[in-house]
C-alpha cells in the first residue's frame, strides 16, 4: 500500500469531496487541487493549492512531485475535452506517474450519450501520454435520479423501456479510495462502476413514489418533445443535447450494464436506487 501524498481533484464537489473525507478520517496524506482554495475542505493531512484544469502552468505546479493523482473529470463545458487534455498534459510533465480518470459507462467515440465521447477523448489521451491510468467508467448518478421529476410529479424523457443501472456517489467514492490506496494493484485497470440492478425509468418512478411517498410517473417523449420540453432553460444546443442523450443511451441500452465492480473493490454490495433515496440521495 502506497503511503506517498496524493493528489485529489474536485474536492469541492460531490464525489471528490466524499473521496478526500474518506482518505482523511484513513490519515492518508492528500493535495486538494481546487479551483477555488476558500471553498475547499478543511481535512487534516490535506494541503490546498489553487489550479484550473485550462491553466497548464498552474497545474504542473500543483501536481509537481506527486506520484498519483485522482482526476476528477471537469464540469460540463463546451471544451471540456480541450481543458482535461491541458490537465493531462500538465500532469505528464509534472512527473505524474499515475492517473485514476473518472470516466463513464460505455465511453466511446460513437457513444449515443455525447459525453461519454468528452470522456473517451480523455481517455485516449492519457494514453497517448504514456501515463498509467486507472479508468472509473460511473454509470449515471443515482443521487441525481429525484431531480428527474418534474413540479407535476413526472420524469419525462425519450428513454422508452430502456433501463439504467444508476450507481450510488458513495459507491464510487468507496471504489475510488480502495484504487487510490493500492493503485499499482489497478493500473491499467478499466471498471464499470454501476448500481446492482438495471431499472426502466417506470420502475425508477415507481421506486421513488414508494420510498418518498410522491406520486410519481415516468412519461416517454418524441426526440422533438424532449428538445421542446428543455427550451425553457435557453441553454446552448450542445448542453441540451446532452441532456436528451442521456435518456436516449437509456433507450438504446448503453447504460443497462449491471457489474460487479463495486463491490469487488469497496468490499460492500452496491447501494440501491431505494437506498439511496432514503439516505436522502
Amino acid at each position: 500500500m502506497s503511503d506517498s501524498t496524493l493528489g485529489i481533484t474536485g474536492s469541492t464537489g460531490r464525489l471528490g469531496g466524499r473521496v478526500a473525507h474518506r482518505l482523511a478520517a484513513a490519515d492518508v496524506p492528500q493535495r486538494l487541487v481546487v479551483r477555488d482554495p476558500e471553498r475547499a475542505p478543511q481535512l487534516p493531512g490535506c494541503s490546498v493549492v489553487a489550479a484550473s484544469y485550462d491553466d497548464g502552468t498552474a497545474v504542473r505546479a500543483a501536481l509537481s512531485g506527486l506520484s498519483t493523482v485522482l482526476m476528477v473529470s471537469a464540469a460540463e463545458h463546451p471544451d471540456r475535452v480541450g481543458q482535461h487534455r491541458t490537465f493531462v498534459d500538465a500532469a505528464a510533465d509534472a512527473g505524474v506517474e499515475h492517473l485514476v480518470y473518472v470516466s463513464f459507462l460505455g465511453a466511446a467515440p460513437d457513444a449515443t450519450f455525447t459525453l461519454a465521447r468528452d470522456h473517451w477523448a480523455t481517455e485516449e489521451h492519457i494514453r497517448s501520454r504514456g501515463l498509467r491510468a486507472t479508468f472509473l467508467r460511473d454509470s449515471l448518478y443515482a443521487d441525481s435520479f429525484r431531480f428527474l421529476v418534474g413540479r407535476d410529479g413526472v420524469i419525462r424523457g425519450p428513454a422508452g423501456d430502456g433501463r439504467v443501472a444508476a450507481v450510488a456517489q458513495d459507491d464510487v467514492a468507496d471504489a475510488a479510495v480502495a484504487v487510490l490506496r493500492d493503485p499499482d494493484a489497478h493500473a491499467g485497470a478499466t471498471y464499470e462502476l454501476t448500481g446492482p440492478e438495471a431499472l426502466t425509468l417506470t420502475e425508477v418512478a415507481a421506486t421513488i413514489t414508494a420510498v418518498t411517498g410522491r406520486a410519481v410517473r415516468y412519461t416517454a417523449e418524441t426526440l422533438a418533445e424532449a428538445h421542446a420540453s428543455r427550451a425553457s432553460y435557453a441553454a446552448p444546443d450542445w448542453q441540451v443535447d446532452a441532456w436528451v442523450s442521456t435518456y436516449t443511451a437509456i433507450a438504446a441500452g448503453e447504460l443497462a450494464t449491471v457489474s460487479s465492480a463495486v463491490p469487488d473493490l469497496a468490499g460492500h454490495p452496491a447501494r440501491t436506487l431505494a437506498d439511496v433515496l432514503r439516505s436522502g440521495g
